[in-house]
């Protein structure tokens, strides 16, 4: 029997699936988004305001802003786990991606519906 010693990797199937459903809401928006964009005869600042005013608009962007968050950080995790070696350096990059990620998402809700 092999006795595998967990050291922070996620083995499985969650993280597989949560990586390709974040792929699918930001494909789904980006083709969304593209499609709206092709239909308006000219693009101006009252086009993007009068797009980004909807509050389903803001959900969904904000929406895709998180997936994209996340499907970052099961990429950049996965990369780290596999090739950064010493511990103490991984810990630091876990925790300064996780920093940037949080910070990222908290500047989006700001601009979404900020004022």
């Amino acid at each position: 029997m092999v006795n595998r010693v967990v050291t922070g990797a996620h083995y499985g199937l969650r993280d597989w699936l949560i990586q390709r459903i974040t792929a699918v809401v930001m494909a789904v928006y980006g083709v969304a988004l593209a499609v709206y964009l092709l239909m308006q005869p000219y693009l101006n600042y009252d086009v993007w305001t009068a797009l980004f005013s909807s509050q389903v608009v803001r959900t969904f962007s904000l929406l895709f802003l998180l997936s994209l968050f996340y499907h970052a950080w099961i990429g950049i995790r996965d990369i780290v786990m596999d090739y950064v070696k010493p511990t103490a350096l991984r810990l630091m990059i876990h925790v300064l991606v996780i920093l940037a990620l949080l910070l990222y998402a908290i500047w989006s809700v700001e601009i979404l519906w900020g004022m």
